[in-house]
């Protein structure tokens, strides 16, 4: 029964717009900008272990890719101390969107325990068509190298930050979602972005922001918790800082806290 009513609402949706074909996949930009630079204090939790565990960073500049002008953002994950000791990660992920926020090029180098694996999604736009070539080596092997297209705007790890930051919220309440596609690995999967309200929150940084929380609904098999895949609190003002990133994955959870930002929009 449950699958039967995810299907009729997806089709449901397809009829009402909101599956947006390519043409309908730029959103003006209006929360960051080049030159942010948002630092997180890490802190993992494997079931017998929660603790602090290292630092990351997202950071944005403007670049060129392909002779398009586009901005770059490359999120760095960096374990250390105990929880480092138990299983280290040194994860590097950078993407390319241009000024319309669509994905270009995503990439993830990741030395995560005593695997190191990499992983890249390039994007090209032909009218309604997106075609995404997506591959993936583990330890020098490769696992896949395929193309996918399709015709409902896509987002990577990165670039789906970059498109929640600038949804328009106003008028949401507590159960309302929206609907966008996801590239998992090598292949697209349905998301949902949950509205879950505002509240306020203390960071690592001593301020206190009013915030608004989101969850991330990924229908996919790498998420333990599909109804709560992801969970973020951005600022409610202009600027939509993701002061805190929360992801649940086989492996345990991992919690991301703002403790300095920089180079803001607003």
């Amino acid at each position: 029964m449950h699958k039967y009513f995810f299907i009729l609402s997806i089709i449901i949706f397809s009829y009402t717009g909101l599956l947006p074909a390519n043409a309908q996949c730029k959103i003006n930009n209006t929360a960051f900008q080049s030159g942010e630079n948002i630092q997180y204090d890490l802190y993992f939790d494997f079931g017998i272990l929660s603790a602090r565990a290292g630092r990351g960073s997202m950071q944005t500049t403007g670049a060129n890719y392909r002779g398009v002008n586009a901005l770059k953002t490359v999120m760095m994950l960096n374990t250390s101390g105990l929880a480092g000791n138990v299983y280290s990660v040194n994860d590097t992920l950078t993407s390319y969107i241009d000024y319309q926020l669509r994905p270009m090029l995503f990439t993830k180098e990741a030395k995560e325990g005593k695997d190191y694996s990499i992983e890249r999604q390039s994007f090209t736009y032909n009218g309604n068509e997106i075609s995404i070539r997506a591959l993936r080596s583990r330890n020098n092997l490769e696992k896949f190298d395929e193309v996918v297209t399709t015709d409902k705007c896509t987002y990577d790890y990165l670039s789906v930050i970059a498109y929640v930051r600038n949804l328009d919220y106003t008028g949401m309440k507590k159960g309302d979602k929206r609907y966008i596609r996801f590239i998992s690995g090598r292949k697209p999967v349905d998301m949902y972005v949950n509205y879950l309200g505002t509240s306020s929150i203390k960071v690592n940084n001593g301020k206190t922001y009013k915030v608004i929380n989101i969850s991330m609904n990924i229908l996919d098999d790498a998420f333990t918790n599909p109804k709560e895949s992801l969970r973020a609190s951005l600022t409610n003002d202009k600027n939509r800082i993701p002061v805190i990133i929360d992801t649940s994955l086989k492996m345990g959870s991992v919690r991301a806290i703002m403790r300095d930002v920089s180079g803001l929009r607003h």
